[in-house]
């Protein structure tokens, strides 16, 4: 079998592997937390590792649906990003607000112009952590798309594990689901939630798309909605560029009761299955556990007839 080997081959930043005994620092850059015990499991998980893990003490702070209001916010993920001692950025939870923090903020690296700048650290968050990692991934660094502090407890032991082999920089089991056939392909690995990285289409913080392999997720997302995102991702001729899609879990998007209505599954096949594109779904990632750690922007191969995503070491 022919495997088409995509571009974009910039080089990427990948950060230094951990190992236990570094600090990591847990921040809220998105919604209020509410499931502080959820919190302290996660917490706990990272230092059975060995890991020194510190949670800011504005860690309950709220404003609104936010978890502090939007300078606060972005002044926990610089002091984060700035501290040299830190090691990785363990995001507290999804929800709604990272996108608002990005309106005033630049990555700041270690270049040899800017030698006092910051070198890459690991961002670990999903769902609306999506806005962080897509912006991240565009200054060209590595993050993960991974289990939350409040959700990593939910995993079972490989995924837990998969998500420590990953920072640890061991390889990668290679992730099975549902062919939908197409033939094999290979780019840049772009995970993301659907509803987030449809509302950074034509934002300074959209990625480039060129001959990536977008992986999608959702939650509690009508069927309708799928429908319009992905149809606002055609008519934008975003989706012409992509390589490839993996599609994760979509969790909670049943159609109201009484009404009529497409299945997510329907709506998926209808709008990604003409694209002449590899496309492999029923991928073990998403809101619901499973939630397997996918890096962001590294290359990766995606088989629709076998129905294989793995990660090129």
């Amino acid at each position: 079998m022919q495997v088409k080997t995509q571009y974009p081959t910039d080089n990427l930043l990948i950060p230094q592997p951990l190992q236990p005994g570094d600090l990591l620092r847990v921040i809220a850059p998105s919604g209020a937390l509410r499931e502080f015990e959820a919190l302290q499991h996660g917490v706990e998980i990272w230092r059975s590792r060995g890991y020194r893990v510190e949670v800011i003490p504005e860690i309950e702070d709220r404003w609104g649906y936010l978890a502090g209001n939007d300078k606060n916010r972005r002044n926990h993920l610089a002091a984060a990003w700035k501290d040299p001692e830190c090691r990785g950025i363990l995001c507290a939870r999804g929800g709604f607000g990272t996108t608002r923090i990005l309106e005033e903020w630049t990555w700041m690296l270690q270049t040899q112009e800017t030698p006092n700048a910051y070198s890459p650290k690991w961002l670990i968050g999903f769902s609306d952590i999506t806005a962080l990692l897509w912006s991240l991934y565009k200054a060209g660094i590595c993050g993960v798309h991974a289990p939350v502090m409040t959700t990593v407890a939910n995993e079972p032991a490989w995924s837990i594990q998969r998500l420590f082999d990953l920072v640890e920089g061991k390889p990668l089991e290679s992730l099975k689901g549902k062919g939908w056939g197409g033939g094999t392909v290979s780019g840049r690995l772009l995970p993301a939630n659907l509803t987030v990285a449809t509302h950074l289409l034509g934002t300074p913080m959209q990625p480039k798309l060129d001959g990536a392999i977008l992986a999608i997720e959702d939650v509690g997302e009508a069927p309708y909605r799928i429908d319009r995102m992905l149809t606002q991702w055609r008519m934008s001729g975003a989706l012409i560029k992509i390589a490839g899609v993996a599609i994760g879990s979509f969790t909670s998007c049943e159609a109201p009761k009484n009404i009529p209505s497409f299945t997510v599954e329907e709506v998926l096949r209808d709008r990604l299955d003409d694209l002449g594109i590899p496309v492999v779904s029923h991928l073990p990632f998403g809101h619901e556990a499973p939630n397997a750690a996918l890096p962001v922007g590294v290359m990766a191969t995606l088989d629709a007839d076998e129905g294989v995503l793995s990660v090129n070491s």
